[in-house]
Parts: structure tokens; C-alpha cells; sequence
């Protein structure tokens, strides 16, 4: 349960209409093997102790008591559980007979939540037996314990504040205003629904949307326990469907008859981050009767999949989808501002690299927008001390291939006579060194941009911004930053999207080849061999891990701890934990120190839910001090 991670099942067990000793037992041997999987959250189905098809069995007296002594059995099992279980069951109560939830944990009947919604249309006729659920909840004794009965009821875990549980039945997630929204709003972070859903032709599909949908609208886990083999199948069949959905995503499935059995990890701290951020999520607490209860505090282990690129879909299909999206958004944002400022041309900077190809790519979409020739892009390469010769080719063979204008400008004699003005060793390779050329390939694109009546198109990435990795007032600024929303690791997605799809060979072949190039500022003199000298990602690390830290830092908000923590279930055997450490620490420090580049960012569109626009998404002091971040760093042993 550390770091908000919750292990959850939902379960279908075979049981036998009208025989609750029976399903007692079934319901038993789940909660055991539940308990010993590790799961402190097990959802059952509808009237599971009973069989959710019992029919006018339910007006019986010997079946409404044997639900009650099986509920004792399952109470008196829960004291050697160490898990919260919800089990379905009849309810007499003031001379009405309630379809309820029992929640039950550590050995106590914690509370009854009857069912809200009860249809009575098609094949089900509940009204026949039952009466809607009781808001305001009142005592009763049940089982031997004294309890509550009632739909306003939420349980709250003492020992992980983050796990407030809410509770609906089957029907009530068909309704209009489903009596979890009411929960949530009032504090539930994980609802749970006992249901007997009956299989039909296109259901299951329709289940799993209301369950993912409603996860996503509540900003919850939601555990959805179905029915399955044992119920009459007099006029329906019942599949077991179990599912475990969280912010919109379904997470984890029992397929329609098969295993019935569903479990996963829930991250609760990951809902109350996006309801902290969520200014139309608000809260209204009133009415509700909150139950405490206790679980053990144990070290969760992740069977969740953790994605190491959280920015790139892992289906082709969805990662193609994302690629051509983002080359849209790019290329229109960018074919407005050319439009806006009436420009004769765009001037970018090429190096033959990867994110100067990419904003070269939009640029030329952006001309097609616009129904203007891609000679309108006027792109300059600038060679000095580290070009190297595959990237200046590199540069000439992209550009011909896209039809764009093709200018060199060595830069070479004037870096050496800005040396000279301020002082520079030129055989002192520093930062100095570095800066000083960037600066003056920022110069004669804006100087050439405004001689022409251009604008320049800025090729920094959204990695780039956050380490830092930019000179101020060089590769740092331009008119408009295309690349400012896409993260390096989806950088390389989408060129090598274009090159599969362009349909145009000699275009594939640089493109492939550019993919293949080491990424590099070339600010310092070439190897002896020719080669390039300086590779970023020895400098400031690899930008899969840079990419995956910066999405939980922004995303969500998650502290070191919990980030280093995930780091290790998506990057297990490909990288250390020590290593891991040791780059997260480096993306603080970086972070932190080079937010003051990052409060003058130029335009540039919004691509994803993460961005470092001071105008939009993230607004940080530039000045602000990371000192709990790197304390919390200090305390984790790799």
C-alpha cells in the first residue's frame, strides 16, 4: 500500500442457486486465495450468497435467513484475512426486503449498501421482490453485529488515507446519475459495483465502456464483480465479466466465460493528484456516514504494466494515430502564424539531426496547408567545429528530397572572430566555446529571416526544455517553437512514421539514416575519424528515462520516491536501479536549475497533457529551490 498502490480482484466464483452454505464456502476459498495473491480489495457479485436468480425465493424465510448465516461465515473468515470483501446479499430491514452489498473486513460487518436503481424492464422484474436502497443510514443488527444499512455510506482505510471506498449495485451504473457520482464527489476513490449482468450480443462491450467512462468521469478505480456459472439459466447466462478500470482505462479483465477472476494494482495517489488539478471536480461531502476500518501496511508489488515510454502508445495502429495527429497540430499551428504574419518565408535551422528534421517535416505539411510551395522554407545549415559530414549530407539530402530551399552559411570564421572580441581561447573547449556557436546560428537565422521577410521556426523538443539542454537566447529561441509539446522519445516515432509512410524512397532512405544518427549538439571539434565527439545522452542521460521521469513529475505529481519506484517495474533489466537513481537526481538538478529558460519560451503548439508553456501548463518561479526533492532522493537505497 505504500506510494498509493492498491491491490484489487473482482471475482465470479461457480455457485448454486438457493444453496448459501455452498456458496459460503465458494466465497470463502476466494477470499483466501485473494488474501494469499496479495489482494486487500475483493469484490463479489449480486447476491452472490444467495444466487442473484432466486426469483420469488427471495420472499422465502429460510433463504433470507441462510444468506444471514452465511454472511456470518464470511465475517467470522474475515478476521483472518487481512482484505476488505464485498459479498451480495437479501436484506430484511423494517419490514422491506433490500438487494444489498455487504462490506466486510478484519472479522466486522462494516456496513450495508442497498442497491439504488432496480430495473424492472426486459428480463429482470426486481420491483417484484425488492425496494430501492434507504439514503440516510439507520442501525441494524445482522449477522450478530450491530451495523448500518444504507446508499450514503462510504469506508474509509485509517492506515492509507488515500483509500476511501464507495459502493453501487449492478443497475445503478445503468442509471443516469449513477449513485457513484455522489460518492466520489463526496470522497470515494475506489467504487465498487456487485453485479448480475446476463450475456447477450454486443454487452460486454457496452459493460466495459461504462465501467472505463465512469472511472474517467469520477477520477476513480472502479471494480465491477459480475455474475457467472452456477446462476439459473432458465431465461438467461450469466459470463462472469469481470473488470477493474482506473481514470478511464481498463486495466484489468475476465474475459466472458472464462477464468472470473480479474486483479491489479490501483493507484490511488495518481486520483488524488487529478483531482487536485481538476478545478471542476468539487467536492460535496454532505449527507455521508464515513465508516473507518484498517488494513495492514505492506510493500505492493506491481503486476500493473508499467509502460517505459509512457508518451508513445505501444499499439501500432494508436502509434501511427498519434504521429499523424501531432504532424497536424504542428503543421496548422505553424501554417497560422505564417498566415498571421504574412511572412515570404519560414527559415530553419538544419543540422541534419532529428528534431530539426522534424520541424522541417511540419513546416513543409504547413506550406501544403497553406497551398504554398515548400520553397517558401528556407532551410540553412551552418557548419563549424563539430559537423560532421554525415549530417551536413544529411541536411542537403532531406531538404532536396522535401523540395524546401537549401542554403549553407559556414559560420566558422565568424565564431573565431567573436573569440577574438571577447577573449576566447579557442583551444579551450568550454561552455563558452559551445554557447558562443549556437548564439551565432541564432543570429544569422533571425538576421536572415528578417532581411527576407520570414519568421525563424524554432526545433528544440519538450525533453530538451526540460533538462535545459539549450543555449539562452540560441537554439532556445526562434518565432515559434513547432517542437516545443513533443517529448524526444515520440520525436523519433514520428520520423520514422513519415519514413514508412512518404512513399518516396530517396526521402525513407535519409530519414532512416538520420534515425540512426547519434543524438548531438556538434559544438565541439569532430573525432579523429571524423565522427561526431559529443553525444548528448552520455551528457545529460538517456532521454527514454528523462521523458518517463518528466511525465510523472508533470502528469501527476508524483514525488522522487514513488517515480524511482515505477522506473523499476518499467525499466527492470534494461537499467540499474542505481542508474536510475542517479539520472533522476540528474533530472532534478536540471529541472529545477534551468526553469529560468523556460519562463521565455516562444510560441509553440500544445501538443499532449504535457507541456512547459509559462503560459499554459506549467508556471514555476525560476528561482524556486528543489531541496525536498533531493532530500526525499537522499532517503531511497537503490
Amino acid at each position: 500500500m505504500r506510494y498509493g498502490f492498491l491491490r484489487c480482484a473482482a471475482a465470479s466464483p461457480a455457485l448454486r442457486v438457493a444453496d448459501c452454505d455452498y456458496n459460503a464456502a465458494q466465497i470463502v476459498a476466494a477470499m483466501r486465495k485473494a488474501a494469499e495473491c496479495g489482494v486487500q480489495l475483493l469484490c463479489l457479485p449480486e447476491l452472490c450468497l444467495t444466487g442473484y436468480t432466486c426469483s420469488d425465493l427471495f420472499l422465502q424465510e429460510t433463504l433470507c435467513r441462510g444468506a444471514e448465516d452465511a454472511l456470518r461465515r464470511i465475517v467470522q473468515a474475515s478476521a483472518d484475512c487481512p482484505l476488505v470483501v464485498l459479498a451480495g446479499l437479501p436484506v430484511r430491514h423494517n419490514g422491506k426486503l433490500y438487494n444489498c452489498a455487504a462490506v466486510v473486513c478484519g472479522g466486522k460487518l462494516l456496513g450495508l449498501v442497498p442497491k439504488t436503481h432496480l430495473p424492472n424492464y426486459g428480463e429482470f422484474y426486481e420491483k417484484r421482490h425488492f425496494v430501492p436502497g434507504i439514503q440516510t443510514p439507520e442501525p441494524l443488527t445482522l449477522a450478530g453485529q450491530q451495523t448500518q444499512i444504507g446508499t450514503k455510506l462510504l469506508f474509509a482505510c485509517q492506515t492509507m488515507p488515500e483509500f476511501v471506498l464507495g459502493v453501487e449495485v449492478c443497475e445503478d451504473l445503468w442509471a443516469p446519475v449513477p449513485p457513484s457520482c455522489a460518492h466520489a464527489l463526496a470522497g470515494a476513490t475506489v467504487v465498487c459495483n456487485l453485479s448480475a449482468s446476463d450475456e447477450t450480443v454486443g454487452k460486454a462491450d457496452y459493460r466495459r465502456a461504462l465501467a472505463a467512462g465512469q472511472s474517467g468521469r469520477l477520477l476513480c478505480g472502479y471494480v465491477y464483480a459480475d455474475a457467472g456459472h452456477g446462476e439459473s439459466t432458465t431465461d438467461m447466462t450469466f459470463a462472469g465479466h469481470d473488470l477493474i478500470a482506473e481514470n478511464g482505462a481498463l486495466l484489468a479483465e475476465a474475459a466472458p466465460f472464462g477464468s472470473g477472476w480479474a486483479a491489479t494494482e490501483l493507484d490511488l495517489d495518481r486520483m488524488v493528484q487529478e483531482r487536485l488539478r481538476n478545478t471542476t471536480f468539487t467536492p460535496q461531502p454532505g449527507g455521508y456516514t464515513v465508516v473507518p476500518f484498517t488494513l495492514p501496511t505492506v510493500e505492493v508489488p506491481l503486476t500493473r504494466a508499467v509502460s517505459p515510454t509512457p508518451f508513445v502508445p505501444q499499439n501500432d495502429a494508436a502509434r501511427a494515430e498519434r504521429c499523424e495527429l501531432i504532424l497536424r497540430i504542428q503543421a496548422e499551428g505553424l501554417a497560422k502564424r505564417m498566415e498571421h504574419t504574412r511572412a515570404t518565408c519560414a527559415v530553419v535551422g538544419i543540422s541534419g539531426g532529428l528534431d530539426s528534421c522534424l520541424a522541417l517535416l511540419a513546416a513543409v505539411r504547413a506550406c501544403r496547408v497553406l497551398g504554398r510551395n515548400a520553397k517558401d522554407i528556407v532551410a540553412i545549415t551552418m557548419p563549424c567545429f563539430g559537423t560532421t559530414r554525415r549530417t551536413r549530407s544529411n541536411a542537403e539530402v532531406l531538404c532536396e528530397a522535401l523540395g524546401v530551399t537549401f542554403l549553407e552559411i559556414n559560420i566558422t570564421d565568424t565564431v573565431t572572430r567573436h573569440f577574438a572580441d571577447i577573449g576566447q581561447d579557442p583551444a579551450t573547449y568550454d561552455v563558452t566555446f559551445e554557447n558562443c556557436q549556437a548564439r551565432v546560428r541564432t543570429l544569422e537565422l533571425m538576421d536572415y529571416a528578417n532581411k527576407h521577410g520570414g519568421f525563424v521556426i524554432g526545433t528544440g523538443d519538450l525533453s530538451e526544455l526540460a533538462l535545459g539542454w539549450a543555449t539562452y537566447n540560441g537554439d532556445h529561441m526562434s518565432m515559434y517553437g513547432v517542437n516545443a509539446g513533443v517529448p524526444k522519445t515520440l520525436v523519433r516515432h514520428i520520423v520514422r512514421y513519415v519514413a514508412d509512410t512518404c512513399g518516396d524512397e530517396p526521402l525513407r532512405r535519409v530519414l532512416l539514416d538520420i534515425l540512426d544518427t547519434p543524438v548531438s549538439p556538434e559544438l565541439l571539434p569532430t573525432a579523429a575519424d571524423g565522427s561526431i565527439a559529443q553525444q548528448t545522452e552520455q551528457l545529460v542521460g538517456p532521454y527514454e528515462l528523462h521523458d518517463f521521469y518528466l511525465y510523472y513529475v508533470l502528469r501527476f505529481g508524483f514525488g522522487p520516491a514513488k517515480i524511482y519506484r515505477l522506473a523499476q517495474a518499467a525499466f527492470a533489466g534494461k537499467y540499474a536501479p542505481d542508474v536510475l537513481l542517479h539520472w533522476l537526481r540528474n533530472f532534478y538538478r536540471r529541472f529545477f536549475a534551468q526553469q529560468f529558460k523556460r519562463s521565455c519560451l516562444p510560441d509553440g503548439p500544445k501538443v499532449g497533457s504535457v507541456t512547459l508553456s509559462p503560459r499554459g501548463d506549467w508556471r514555476m518561479p525560476s528561482d524556486a529551490c528543489n531541496a525536498l526533492w533531493m532530500a526525499e532522493l537522499d532517503q531511497i537505497a537503490p
